[in-house]
């Protein structure tokens, strides 16, 4: 993957398949740094399953026996100087609690960094995808921040609208694109 937006992509969808129903994404950019981190209140991991996270061998996933998410965003964080840190608290040790968030840190002025891609193409795959989920969203930027809460428009839009129409995802796409362009 040669865009940051997919890697977010990818560890977001992590927190999807831990049944989590919020969801925040967060960036920022701060000097020559970008911070990123995903939140969810998903089913959370155990201690050993965290331990082995950073192995590509290892996975829960029954699809394939490998799990690159991890491995590959920890590369590309420490090869610019950042580093990963992954905090998880499982279901049955935390029931009321529970939940995993990852934090990443990257040099953005390293050669090995590389471009953050389409972040709001990513927001609406995310949402359309899993229109069910309370999504945040947000990109805090020195000249402003880009942010959106899928928890706000369901309320907005009530029950019978869904996040997921084509109506509903081409406003998002819109909004968030002129809210880049706003702090350009």
């Amino acid at each position: 993957m040669n865009e940051f937006s997919l890697y977010v992509l990818d560890i977001t969808m992590n927190s999807v398949r831990a049944g989590a129903t919020e969801i925040e994404v967060k960036l920022e950019e701060k000097d020559d740094m970008l911070y990123f981190s995903v939140t969810d209140n998903g089913c959370g991991m155990k201690a050993e399953q965290v331990k082995n996270l950073k192995d590509p061998f290892f996975t829960t996933r029954k699809t394939r026996a490998v799990g690159l998410g991890i491995p590959f965003l920890t590369m590309l964080s420490e090869q610019t100087g950042g580093t990963v840190e992954i905090t998880s608290r499982h279901e049955e040790e935390y029931p009321e609690e529970h939940g995993t968030v990852i934090s990443a840190s990257f040099n953005k002025e390293h050669i090995d960094f590389i471009p953050l891609g389409d972040m709001t193409g990513t927001v609406v795959t995310l949402i359309q995808g899993s229109p069910e989920i309370d999504f945040t969203y947000k990109h805090i930027m020195s000249k402003g921040t880009v942010s959106l809460s899928c928890r706000e428009l369901k309320d907005m839009l009530g029950d019978e609208v869904s996040l997921a129409s084509f109506e509903i995802l081409e406003w998002i796409k819109e909004y968030l694109e002129e809210s880049y362009e706003s702090i350009k």
